[in-house]
C-alpha cells in the first residue's frame, strides 16, 4: 500500500472516530437533564510498604547453599534488548510455603483462593526476648499479650513475628549457625500455631528463615500449621515499618502447577 494511501486511510479513521465522540456528546447532553449514577471508585491506600527482600544470588538460606541462579541471554550492547534466564529454589528470598509443602496432598500454591491472600496483619513484636535468646518463640503469651492490647485476631488475618531479624540479612547472625552447625534464630511455637489454627488465622510470617525456630528439630510448626490448610511466608521484610494492626497484606504469591511454595512480592496497605 502506498504511503498517501495509508495517511489517507489514517485521517479517514481519525475522522470517524471524532464524529462518533461528537454524537456521543450530543448524547450525553441530551441526557443530562437525569441523574446518572457514577461509578464507584477504589480508594487508594494512604502507604503501601514493601515486604519484600530483594533476590540475589547470595540470598541466605536454610541449608546454607546456594539457591538463586542467573544468567543473562541478551544485552543491550549486542541484542538491544535484555533477557535473563534464572533458576531458583521454591524456598528461596522472601517466599510463601503452601500447604503442599509438608503434607501429601495439600494445597499447592497455585490453588491457594486468592481471598485467603489479602487479609488483616497483625504483627507480634517478640524483639525484645529475641534481643536477649536468638531461640525465642511466639508463644500463647505473645498472642495474648497482642489480643489484650489491640483486640481479637480478626479471622482470616496474617500474623506475622517481628523479631528483629530483618536487617541482620547481610549478617551471620541472620542463620546464627554455631559451632556445632546448629542454627539460631526466632520463629512460632506449636502451641501458638494451634492457636491461631482455632481463631482461623489464614497465614503467619515470619522475619527469618524458617516459621520453626532455628533449633527445631523436627519442623513441628511446619508439620502443624501447612497440612491445616493454611500458608507462610518466610523471610519478610520492613515490619517493623508498619503497624501492630490495622494493615491489609497483600501477598503475589506465585501460581505454578503443583508449586509448594515460591518467591513473593508482599505488600501492605494502611
Amino acid at each position: 500500500m502506498c504511503h498517501a494511501c495509508v495517511t489517507d486511510s489514517v485521517r479517514e479513521r481519525m475522522l470517524s472516530r471524532r464524529d462518533l465522540f461528537r454524537g456521543a456528546a450530543v448524547v450525553a447532553g441530551a441526557a443530562a437533564v437525569a441523574p446518572l449514577a457514577m461509578p464507584a471508585m477504589a480508594q487508594a491506600a494512604s502507604r503501601v510498604t514493601d515486604m519484600t527482600h530483594t533476590l540475589t544470588t547470595d540470598f541466605p538460606t536454610f541449608f546454607g547453599e546456594q539457591q538463586f541462579f542467573e544468567t543473562q541471554l541478551f544485552n543491550w550492547a549486542d541484542h538491544k534488548f535484555n533477557l535473563k534466564e534464572i533458576r531458583v529454589n521454591e524456598h528461596t528470598g522472601t517466599h510463601m510455603d503452601a500447604p503442599l509443602h509438608f503434607s501429601e496432598n495439600g494445597t499447592s500454591v497455585d490453588a491457594i483462593a486468592p481471598e485467603r491472600l489479602v487479609c488483616p496483619l497483625a504483627v507480634i513484636d517478640i524483639r525484645a526476648k529475641a534481643a536477649e535468646n536468638p531461640d525465642a518463640q511466639v508463644t500463647p503469651d505473645d498472642l495474648k499479650a497482642w489480643t489484650d492490647a489491640n483486640g481479637p485476631i480478626p479471622a482470616g488475618a496474617c500474623v506475622a513475628m517481628l523479631s528483629g531479624w530483618g536487617p541482620l540479612l547481610k549478617d551471620a547472625k541472620f542463620r546464627g549457625v554455631d559451632g556445632e552447625g546448629k542454627m539460631h534464630f526466632p520463629g512460632f511455637h506449636t502451641e501458638a500455631a494451634a492457636a491461631l489454627i482455632e481463631a482461623d488465622a489464614a497465614g503467619i510470617a515470619v522475619d527469618t528463615l524458617s516459621l520453626d525456630h532455628g533449633p527445631s528439630p523436627d519442623f513441628a510448626t511446619h508439620y502443624l500449621w501447612l497440612p491445616s490448610g493454611r500458608w507462610g511466608i518466610e523471610n519478610i521484610a520492613n515490619l517493623e515499618n508498619v503497624p501492630a494492626t490495622g494493615a491489609t497484606l497483600v501477598v503475589g504469591a506465585p501460581k505454578h502447577a503443583g508449586g509448594t511454595g515460591g518467591p513473593c512480592r508482599v505488600f501492605t496497605l494502611t
